[in-house]
């Protein structure tokens, strides 16, 4: 039985540490194996796109941010640039024992806030069809689904979805 934790006791920091990059690689490869049995393929696709995130990152035009409870990363999510009008939300994670707190609420708030004050027109995301809490969590905040795929990934047959939202009413 996972423990009960609350949001009093957690900080979540984007000033962008040195480790973060390996804090968001290694949450995603065990979690993702851990839960959905994804294989070594995923982590280094989630790495390629952290060496892309590394090397095109500008202060303020993309920012990560690190959920911890007394030191220890318990999420992770990022906004990533991808042209001046829009960008791609990923890396939204929460380690199991910290769902269901409303900490996913808070990091999507503070991803749409950064990406509207930002300038940005719209965001992107793309996530896998069985992620059920994440997309429902997605939808509420405005999300549309607009593109859909199923090929074979990280060993098994997936479908992606991709969502938008757009910023500019």
């Amino acid at each position: 039985m996972p423990h009960q934790h609350s949001l009093k006791d957690v900080i979540i920091r984007n000033d962008f540490q040195y480790g973060d990059l390996g804090i968001v690689l290694s949450m995603h490869g065990e979690l993702y194996h851990k839960e959905y049995q994804l294989n070594h393929e995923f982590e280094a696709y989630v790495a390629e796109g952290i060496v892309e995130f590394a090397r095109q990152y500008q202060e303020g035009r993309s920012r990560l941010w690190i959920a911890e409870d007394k030191g220890k990363a318990i999420g992770t999510v990022t906004i990533m640039e991808r042209s001046p009008q829009q960008v791609q939300f990923r890396w939204f994670l929460i380690h199991p024992d910290y769902r269901g707190i409303g900490l996913g609420k808070i990091l999507v708030e503070k991803t749409i806030a950064f990406s509207q004050e930002a300038g940005y027109h719209s965001i992107y995301l793309w996530t896998l069809e069985h992620l059920t809490a994440a997309r429902i969590l997605y939808k509420r905040f405005g999300f549309k689904l607009d593109d859909k795929k199923t090929h074979f990934l990280w060993g098994q047959n997936l479908t992606e979805e991709r969502y938008l939202l757009n910023l500019k009413k």
